[in-house]
């Protein structure tokens, strides 16, 4: 029974692969000259970057009073994109560690790159609260050690600082389990390198021989770092969530606010995996191992985190007509008729309406439709960040307070640059480090095929 459903799912790996032509079909971009697509994207991610730069200079340089912030909406812009990015890092760990948990085999053709994809986003969320602090210089005084300060210690019944810790402990146990799992390809790149190359790749490698007990050992902590990191894809985005829930403000004051968020930053998260994913496995001819039935599962699974986000939305609104607070009324009526209504529907549209096609299969397998619908998603996901914060706090408890909020420039080009930052790293990741993993890989073959290969492979070496 199990033989015969195991013929029926669609292959994993297409084009009759064998052992050897998954190695070289990985390794293939990182051996060659870089192509010009390569050099004109990095162009522009890197004039992006630096644009970016330049804005983050200039505003520490002069303070943060070069944001569009007044007395009523004290955070806006910056927070929006602090929670954005946050949320774009938790696919990876999701589709690495949970889905390695669940024995899911479709997730190692996109492991890889959600893994990365988390670094780079978690980098671009921490701009912005070091920004914030006005004097970022000063960052690890939010580090709890032995100082020459007296009484001088972090808050630590602040969420800013559950947040410090949550997403540093998350990047650290996040970068561990992507190396961690780049040291059987980073072996396989020394073994077909010469000079100056095969000398670096044998030292990031830390010695890999492939033996027996090595792979045992390293089969072992990639369980256990599993298992460390699931807890993180939901506590992180919980503790973001903190920072509002934890307040009294009408919108913002709510128990389903740490779900709410953990299924919104898995939802961004996919959607932007797929995002880079479907343009990775064209460029780099990844076709036989980026198929068509992996954007099908992801699709899938990134339809059922959209209707917990519809969910969610219906839920808020339910919750603050059946509680009678006139407030909390107040608020969703103002998102969904006031000055940001249009914030409000592009929200709804990108992120509950759109998404519901994919319950069509010749839509989740046309890649053309499910790119698009992945770019409507982030442009929805970061919506629904500005919408939760800004809505919530331009009007306030006395109508005398009540104000407007407009980004201004030094916003905009910060934001462009952290875009930059993420294409530039991902770029030059693709360049270097295999995105596909290629031991990984070599486990989803099917199991004759496997045996085909060591049995010419053991005749080689007998040859030899």
């Amino acid at each position: 029974m199990t033989a015969n459903a195991d013929t029926l799912r669609p292959p994993l790996v297409t084009g009759d692969k064998s052992l050897g032509d998954v190695t070289r079909d990985v390794c293939a971009p990182l051996e060659r000259r870089p192509t010009g697509s390569w050099w004109a994207a990095l162009a522009v991610s890197s004039t992006m970057l630096l644009v970016g730069f330049i804005a983050v200079w200039y505003q520490i340089a002069t303070g943060i009073g070069t944001w569009g912030l007044n007395k009523t909406v004290g955070w806006a812009f910056d927070i929006t994109n602090f929670v954005f990015w946050v949320g774009i890092g938790h696919a990876g760990t999701l589709i690495s560690a949970v889905l390695f948990l669940f024995r899911q085999r479709w997730r190692t053709a996109v492991n890889r790159s959600a893994e990365a994809m988390t670094l780079f986003a978690v980098t671009c969320a921490g701009i912005f609260p070091l920004i914030h602090m006005g004097r970022p210089w000063l960052f690890y005084w939010m580090l709890p050690y032995p100082n020459t300060r007296g009484s001088l210690w972090v808050n630590f019944k602040s969420p800013l600082i559950w947040d410090f810790f949550a997403i540093s402990t998350y990047f650290l146990v996040s970068l561990v389990f992507w190396y961690l799992g780049l040291l059987p390809d980073l072996a396989s790149i020394r073994d077909r390198s010469k000079g100056l190359r095969r000398k670096i790749f044998s030292l990031v490698c830390l010695g890999w021989n492939g033996s027996a007990r090595t792979w045992h050992r390293y089969e072992t902590v990639y369980m256990l770092l599993a298992g460390l990191a699931t807890p993180l894809v939901f506590s992180v985005h919980t503790i973001v969530s903190m920072d509002f829930a934890t307040s009294v403000i009408p919108g913002w004051h709510t128990t389903i606010f740490p779900p709410y968020f953990v299924a919104g930053a898995i939802f961004s998260g996919l959607a932007m995996v797929l995002t880079l994913m479907i343009i990775a496995r064209k460029v780099m001819s990844l076709e036989n191992y980026v198929t068509v039935n992996h954007v099908d599962k992801m699709c899938k699974l990134m339809l059922s985190m959209g209707c917990l986000v519809g969910l969610a939305y219906a839920t808020e609104f339910f919750m603050a007509f059946f509680s009678g607070n006139v407030y909390e009324q107040f608020v969703f009526k103002n998102r969904a008729k006031g000055p940001f209504s249009w914030a409000y529907w592009t929200m709804v549209t990108c992120n509950v309406v759109i998404p519901q096609v994919l319950w069509l299969k010749r839509v989740r397998t046309n890649l053309a439709f499910v790119f698009v619908i992945a770019i409507f998603v982030n442009i929805g996901m970061w919506f629904e960040r500005f919408v939760i914060i800004v809505t919530s706090l331009h009007r306030d408890f006395l109508p005398s307070s009540w104000a407007g909020y407009a980004p201004t420039i030094i916003e905009i080009l910060t934001f462009l640059g952290t875009f930059g930052l993420f294409f530039t790293c991902f770029l030059i990741f693709c360049r270097f480090v295999p995105v596909i993993a290629i031991a990984e890989v070599k486990g989803v073959l099917p199991a004759e095929k496997r045996e085909q290969d060591d049995v010419v492979e053991r005749s080689q070496e007998v040859a030899a």
